[in-house]
């Protein structure tokens, strides 16, 4: 349940910086406030990720991602709305993001989170959080708590309590990207 963790802390932790373990809509994640550089040089150094590989960052709703992204298609909005499985879309333009997240290309990676938990997090903490998968880079993603490292646990400043227990795996999310000519393409499946 949701309230084994006291959203209010976490958010506190997320606000000084913090990084911290938890599940998402999709996979266990690392993550940290989107806006916090030295929160995402830590992310970047527990994942042992290089810096030209872009992390992913989730949002609550459509209103919020309005606020990073200067246009959002039609196609995609619907697409949004009444898709399932999560969906990161990987957007051609950003605004109002550190430039360390976006890529070399200038495009960035948002999923509006699906999760409840997630959702609160990132309303109460009125911030974006950034999102990759609990392993270090190269590594198989744990599809559930019990296959993290204890290496990465040991990391972070925070380990989420919910949903600690869940035994089925989850997936990383379906990841695509709108071409000049409005089609989709799959960036991963």
């Amino acid at each position: 349940m949701i309230e084994r963790d006291n959203l209010e802390d976490i958010c506190t932790l997320l606000s000084k910086g913090g990084v911290i373990l938890y599940p998402t809509d999709t996979i266990w994640g690392i993550g940290c406030d989107a806006f916090n550089e030295a929160a995402i040089d830590k992310v970047y150094q527990i994942k042992q990720r290089p810096r030209d590989k872009p992390l992913s960052i989730l949002v609550d709703s459509m209103d919020m991602l309005r606020q990073f992204v200067p246009e959002i298609h039609p196609k995609l909005e619907t697409l949004l709305a009444y898709h399932e499985r999560p969906i990161t879309v990987v957007y051609e333009k950003a605004r109002k993001l550190p430039a360390s997240m976006l890529a070399q290309d200038g495009s960035v990676a948002i999923r509006i989170v699906k999760d409840p938990f997630c959702a609160q997090l990132i309303q109460l903490s009125g911030c974006p959080l950034i999102s990759t998968s609990a392993n270090i880079h190269g590594e198989p993603f744990p599809s559930n708590f019990g296959q993290i490292s204890s290496d990465i646990i040991k990391q972070v400043d925070y380990v989420v309590k919910h949903r600690q227990n869940e035994k089925f795996g989850g997936e990383p999310s379906v990841m695509i990207r709108l071409s000049r000519k409005g089609e989709l393409i799959f960036v991963r499946n």
